[in-house]
C-alpha cells in the first residue's frame, strides 16, 4: 500500500462534517498519481452519493461531451483524477438546488492530496466554488466573466461553468463557450490523454 492509498483510505473514512450531511458521509473522489487531468467540481449529488461514482448523472454526460471522452476514458483514474470541493452530498439549499460544498472538506484534504498529483497538467475548475478557491484574487466578478477569460488562466487552469441542466440557458446566452472554449478543451484533453 502506498502513501496515497493510505491517504485515500483516510479520506474515504472521513466523518469531519457528518452531523451536517443529510445522507451521511460517503466521500467520492478518484485520484491516482499518474493522472494528467484533474477535475475539481462542487460536490456529489444524490445519484453520485448512491452509486459512489462521480459525475454519474446528466451533468457528467454533458461534461464528458465537453471533454470529448467516453465513460471508459473519463473513469480511468490513471488518466483523469476527480477531486471535488466537497467529497460528500451536502444536501439541498433553500431554493431546492444542491447546497454548497461543506467548507471543511477542501481545506482539510486538498492540500494533502496535491503532492500526489505532480503529473497533472490541466486542472478543470468546474463552477464558482472551485474557481473561488483556486483562482482566488485572479478570478473576475462573475462566473461568466471568469469563464470568458479562460485564456488568462492557462495553461494549467481552465474555468468551466457547471454542466448542470440548470445551466442550459447560460449556454444559450453564451454561444462563445461551445464555439471557442469547448473545442479548445477537447484538443487539450486529447493531447494529454494520448
Amino acid at each position: 500500500m502506498t502513501r496515497l492509498d493510505d491517504l485515500l483510505q483516510q479520506v474515504r473514512a472521513c466523518t469531519l462534517c457528518a452531523d451536517h450531511l443529510p445522507l451521511g458521509p460517503r466521500p467520492v473522489l478518484r485520484v491516482k498519481a499518474s493522472a494528467r487531468i484533474l477535475i475539481i467540481g462542487q460536490a456529489p449529488g444524490t445519484k453520485v452519493h448512491e452509486t459512489g461514482l462521480p459525475w454519474n448523472d446528466r451533468s457528467g454526460d454533458r461534461l464528458r461531451d465537453w471533454l470529448g471522452v467516453d465513460r471508459e476514458i473519463f473513469y480511468d483514474e490513471r488518466r483523469i483524477a476527480i477531486m471535488p470541493m466537497g467529497f460528500c452530498y451536502p444536501g439541498v439549499d433553500k431554493n431546492g438546488g444542491d447546497a454548497p460544498p461543506r467548507p471543511e472538506c477542501a481545506p482539510t484534504w486538498h492540500p494533502q492530496l496535491w503532492p500526489f498529483l505532480k503529473k497533472v497538467e490541466l486542472v478543470l475548475l468546474v463552477g464558482s466554488y472551485a474557481q473561488a478557491r483556486y483562482l482566488a484574487g485572479r478570478r473576475k466578478t462573475t462566473m461568466t466573466d471568469t469563464v470568458r477569460a479562460w485564456r488568462t488562466y492557462g495553461p494549467k487552469f481552465l474555468p468551466l461553468p457547471h454542466p448542470s441542466w440548470r445551466n442550459t440557458g447560460w449556454l444559450k446566452k453564451n454561444p462563445w463557450f461551445e464555439a471557442e472554449l469547448a473545442p479548445n478543451l477537447k484538443r487539450k484533453v486529447k493531447k494529454l490523454l494520448i
